[in-house]
């Protein structure tokens, strides 16, 4: 299955409900700020971010807060049911810089060399996102001195995923901050 049909797949969407209300909960929240976990990131006022698996909105509205006006913000999933959730999030919050998109993270369909930081927070290992394609892809859209941060779960692959970016050629490891993994992108 595609990730355009998996994203539109009824039975996987119901399978995504619970697991997105417990991602956008206030108990989430308790256990890991979104403010300080982005933080974390370095993302800046005036950036353009792409939040990759936005899911229902947990980083997506505390990101754009920090963006500014000057800024914005990429939020993409590949799920339906979370893009009408991050949709009505983000409209409730009145934020005029996100744009919300439903693609494959595999092809973003972005512009080359338009992005300043891309967040992956909780969307690697998974099956449908091979580091394989997906590095590539970051790497494409991605400025020359952009940065990718990736915060990890569960905390098992921690050991494995980090030198496995590395490993890739494409970014070089910068720095490991309240848990959030920051790498640079390499010049090709």
């Amino acid at each position: 299955m595609d990730a355009k049909a998996m994203g539109q797949s009824k039975v996987l969407n119901l399978i995504f409900k619970p697991a997105g209300w417990l991602m956008g909960s206030k108990t989430r929240e308790r256990f890991l700020n979104p403010v300080r976990t982005l933080q974390a990131a370095n993302i800046k006022p005036g950036h353009t971010v792409l939040e990759i698996g936005c899911g229902p909105g947990f980083f997506t509205i505390p990101a754009a807060k920090l963006l500014g006006d000057q800024g914005s913000l990429i939020a993409l999933d590949v799920s339906a049911g979370f893009i009408e959730q991050v949709t009505q999030k983000v409209k409730q919050a009145g934020l005029q810089n996100v744009r919300i998109l439903r693609r494959d993270a595999l092809d973003t369909g972005l512009d080359t060399a338009s992005i300043d930081n891309t967040l992956l927070f909780g969307v690697i290992p998974f099956p449908m996102l091979p580091l394989s394609r997906l590095l590539p892809e970051m790497h494409r859209v991605l400025k020359p001195e952009g940065a990718m941060s990736v915060w990890l779960f569960p905390p098992l692959v921690h050991f494995w995923v980090p030198r496995a970016i590395v490993h890739s050629g494409l970014f070089s490891f910068l720095n490991k901050q309240n848990g959030v993994y920051n790498f640079r992108r390499a010049q090709a």
